[in-house]
Protein backbone atom coordinates (compact mmCIF):
# COMPACT_ATOMS: atom_id res chain seq x y z
CA UNK A 1 0.00 0.00 0.00
CA UNK A 2 1.56 2.73 -1.36
CA UNK A 3 1.46 6.16 1.46
CA UNK A 4 0.81 9.22 -0.79
CA UNK A 5 3.56 11.96 -0.36
CA UNK A 6 3.20 14.33 2.46
CA UNK A 7 2.45 18.21 1.94
CA UNK A 8 2.89 20.72 4.39
CA UNK A 9 -0.90 22.21 4.30
CA UNK A 10 0.40 25.98 4.59
CA UNK A 11 3.80 27.77 3.36
CA UNK A 12 3.61 30.11 6.51
CA UNK A 13 5.67 29.00 9.81
CA UNK A 14 5.80 31.50 12.39
CA UNK A 15 9.40 31.26 13.72
CA UNK A 16 8.72 32.57 17.09
CA UNK A 17 7.39 29.26 18.05
CA UNK A 18 10.20 27.44 16.47
CA UNK A 19 12.11 26.66 19.66
CA UNK A 20 9.04 25.55 21.46
CA UNK A 21 8.24 22.80 18.70
CA UNK A 22 11.86 22.16 19.38
CA UNK A 23 10.83 21.75 22.85
CA UNK A 24 7.63 19.70 22.00
CA UNK A 25 9.77 16.81 19.98
CA UNK A 26 12.19 16.93 23.24
CA UNK A 27 9.52 15.77 25.31
CA UNK A 28 7.73 13.51 22.85
CA UNK A 29 11.46 11.66 22.96
CA UNK A 30 11.37 11.69 27.05
CA UNK A 31 7.73 10.09 26.51
CA UNK A 32 9.06 7.48 24.87
CA UNK A 33 12.25 6.58 26.89
CA UNK A 34 10.43 6.64 30.24
CA UNK A 35 7.57 5.06 28.90
CA UNK A 36 9.94 2.47 27.06
CA UNK A 37 8.27 3.10 24.45
CA UNK A 38 5.17 1.57 25.29
CA UNK A 39 2.97 4.64 27.32
CA UNK A 40 -0.57 3.46 27.10
CA UNK A 41 -3.51 5.71 27.01
CA UNK A 42 -4.76 8.61 29.51
CA UNK A 43 -7.85 8.23 30.81
CA UNK A 44 -10.97 9.98 30.72
CA UNK A 45 -10.98 12.18 33.76
CA UNK A 46 -7.00 13.23 32.31
CA UNK A 47 -8.13 14.28 29.00
CA UNK A 48 -10.82 16.15 29.94
CA UNK A 49 -9.15 17.67 32.87
CA UNK A 50 -6.06 19.01 30.46
CA UNK A 51 -8.52 19.99 27.72
CA UNK A 52 -9.92 22.68 30.45
CA UNK A 53 -6.54 23.55 31.45
CA UNK A 54 -5.00 24.46 28.54
CA UNK A 55 -8.15 25.40 26.34
CA UNK A 56 -7.97 22.22 24.33
CA UNK A 57 -10.87 20.23 22.30
CA UNK A 58 -11.04 16.61 24.05
CA UNK A 59 -11.35 15.25 20.61
CA UNK A 60 -8.04 16.90 19.73
CA UNK A 61 -6.30 15.14 22.22
CA UNK A 62 -8.02 11.86 22.01
CA UNK A 63 -6.25 11.81 18.44
CA UNK A 64 -2.83 13.38 19.54
CA UNK A 65 -2.48 10.58 21.77
CA UNK A 66 -3.89 7.73 19.22
CA UNK A 67 -1.13 8.96 17.05
CA UNK A 68 1.26 8.65 19.70
CA UNK A 69 0.24 5.13 20.48
CA UNK A 70 0.39 4.20 16.77
CA UNK A 71 3.87 5.86 15.96
CA UNK A 72 5.35 2.68 14.19
CA UNK A 73 2.42 3.20 11.73
CA UNK A 74 4.62 6.33 10.31
CA UNK A 75 7.98 3.99 9.48
CA UNK A 76 9.43 4.77 6.28
CA UNK A 77 7.36 2.64 3.33
CA UNK A 78 9.69 -0.40 1.99
CA UNK A 79 8.23 -0.70 -1.57
CA UNK A 80 9.26 -4.44 -2.67
CA UNK A 81 11.55 -4.23 -5.74
CA UNK A 82 12.98 -6.42 -8.02
CA UNK A 83 11.10 -10.12 -7.82
CA UNK A 84 12.61 -12.94 -7.09
CA UNK A 85 10.70 -15.66 -7.04
CA UNK A 86 7.85 -17.12 -4.96
CA UNK A 87 8.11 -19.70 -1.96
CA UNK A 88 4.98 -21.85 -1.01
CA UNK A 89 4.57 -22.31 2.45
CA UNK A 90 0.66 -24.20 3.02
CA UNK A 91 1.06 -24.37 6.82
CA UNK A 92 -1.63 -23.16 9.20
CA UNK A 93 -2.94 -22.63 12.76
CA UNK A 94 -6.84 -23.81 13.84
CA UNK A 95 -8.68 -22.14 16.62
CA UNK A 96 -12.08 -22.44 17.64
CA UNK A 97 -13.70 -21.79 14.06
CA UNK A 98 -10.70 -19.96 12.09
CA UNK A 99 -8.25 -21.60 10.30
CA UNK A 100 -5.24 -19.47 9.52
CA UNK A 101 -2.69 -20.14 7.18
CA UNK A 102 0.29 -18.70 5.87
CA UNK A 103 0.30 -19.77 1.89
CA UNK A 104 3.11 -18.52 0.63
CA UNK A 105 6.21 -15.39 0.70
CA UNK A 106 6.87 -13.63 -2.59
CA UNK A 107 10.74 -12.91 -2.53
CA UNK A 108 11.98 -9.62 -3.47
CA UNK A 109 15.34 -8.10 -3.70
CA UNK A 110 15.10 -5.89 -0.90
CA UNK A 111 11.82 -7.79 1.13
CA UNK A 112 9.59 -10.57 1.68
CA UNK A 113 5.74 -10.18 1.14
CA UNK A 114 4.06 -12.71 3.40
CA UNK A 115 0.50 -14.02 2.46
CA UNK A 116 -1.86 -14.76 5.02
CA UNK A 117 -5.58 -15.89 5.25
CA UNK A 118 -7.93 -15.81 7.90
CA UNK A 119 -11.07 -18.74 7.06
CA UNK A 120 -14.11 -19.16 8.99
CA UNK A 121 -17.69 -20.56 8.72
CA UNK A 122 -19.98 -17.93 7.84
CA UNK A 123 -22.96 -19.65 7.17
CA UNK A 124 -25.10 -18.65 10.06
CA UNK A 125 -24.03 -14.56 9.61
CA UNK A 126 -26.46 -12.28 7.25
CA UNK A 127 -24.92 -10.98 4.29
CA UNK A 128 -23.42 -7.90 4.69
CA UNK A 129 -23.42 -7.89 8.30
CA UNK A 130 -21.31 -5.66 10.43
CA UNK A 131 -18.64 -7.47 12.58
CA UNK A 132 -15.69 -6.23 15.09
CA UNK A 133 -12.75 -5.68 12.73
CA UNK A 134 -9.67 -6.45 14.07
CA UNK A 135 -5.79 -6.03 13.11
CA UNK A 136 -2.99 -8.51 12.70
CA UNK A 137 0.83 -8.13 14.10
CA UNK A 138 3.61 -9.88 12.47
CA UNK A 139 6.73 -10.53 14.12
CA UNK A 140 9.67 -13.05 12.50
CA UNK A 141 11.49 -15.16 15.08
CA UNK A 142 13.80 -18.31 14.70
CA UNK A 143 16.65 -16.66 12.84
CA UNK A 144 18.30 -14.20 15.49
CA UNK A 145 17.32 -11.00 13.05
CA UNK A 146 15.58 -8.32 13.43
CA UNK A 147 13.36 -7.50 10.54
CA UNK A 148 10.42 -4.98 10.49
CA UNK A 149 7.47 -6.32 9.41
CA UNK A 150 4.49 -4.10 8.36
CA UNK A 151 1.11 -4.57 7.93
CA UNK A 152 -0.34 -3.87 4.62
CA UNK A 153 -3.67 -4.62 5.08
CA UNK A 154 -6.23 -6.75 3.38
CA UNK A 155 -9.77 -8.11 2.22
CA UNK A 156 -12.26 -10.22 1.80
CA UNK A 157 -15.76 -11.81 2.28
CA UNK A 158 -17.43 -12.62 5.13
CA UNK A 159 -16.21 -16.29 5.52
CA UNK A 160 -12.45 -15.03 3.79
CA UNK A 161 -9.90 -12.72 4.69
CA UNK A 162 -6.43 -12.37 3.12
CA UNK A 163 -3.45 -9.85 4.17
CA UNK A 164 -0.01 -8.97 3.72
CA UNK A 165 2.83 -8.53 5.35
CA UNK A 166 5.91 -6.35 3.97
CA UNK A 167 9.11 -7.98 5.70
CA UNK A 168 12.47 -6.36 5.23
CA UNK A 169 15.55 -6.99 4.86
CA UNK A 170 14.78 -9.90 2.94
CA UNK A 171 13.68 -13.06 4.01
CA UNK A 172 16.36 -15.79 3.94
CA UNK A 173 15.57 -18.45 0.88
CA UNK A 174 16.24 -20.89 2.81
CA UNK A 175 12.82 -20.77 5.24
CA UNK A 176 13.04 -23.49 7.47
CA UNK A 177 13.94 -21.82 10.57
CA UNK A 178 11.49 -19.25 10.30
CA UNK A 179 8.63 -18.99 12.80
CA UNK A 180 5.87 -16.38 12.19
CA UNK A 181 4.41 -14.85 15.34
CA UNK A 182 0.83 -13.98 15.14
CA UNK A 183 -0.41 -11.45 17.49
CA UNK A 184 -4.70 -9.95 17.15
CA UNK A 185 -5.53 -6.77 18.21
CA UNK A 186 -8.69 -4.57 18.49
CA UNK A 187 -9.04 -2.22 15.18
CA UNK A 188 -5.35 -1.08 14.85
CA UNK A 189 -4.63 -0.23 18.72
CA UNK A 190 -2.04 -2.27 19.63
CA UNK A 191 -3.01 -1.29 23.43
CA UNK A 192 -5.63 -4.00 22.91
CA UNK A 193 -4.59 -7.25 22.19
CA UNK A 194 -8.20 -9.54 22.01
CA UNK A 195 -5.76 -12.40 23.35
CA UNK A 196 -5.54 -14.19 19.94
CA UNK A 197 -1.75 -15.27 19.47
CA UNK A 198 -0.26 -18.19 17.92
CA UNK A 199 2.77 -19.48 15.96
CA UNK A 200 3.60 -20.76 12.03
CA UNK A 201 6.58 -23.07 11.91
CA UNK A 202 8.33 -23.08 8.54
CA UNK A 203 10.33 -26.58 8.47
CA UNK A 204 10.89 -29.30 5.64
Amino acid sequence: MKRMPFEPPTEYYDERIETIDEKICDLIEQRKDLSNNNPGFPNKKLINAWAKRYNLFEDFLNRLFVHFLNEENFRPVIEPKGFLKNIPILKSFEKDDRFYSVTFVRQFENASVVHFTIDRDASDEMPGGLREHTFFELSIAGTGEDYDCRNEGGGGSNGHTSFTFIVSPSLPDDISEIVFVFKEYKASFKAKPTGVEFFIKVEN
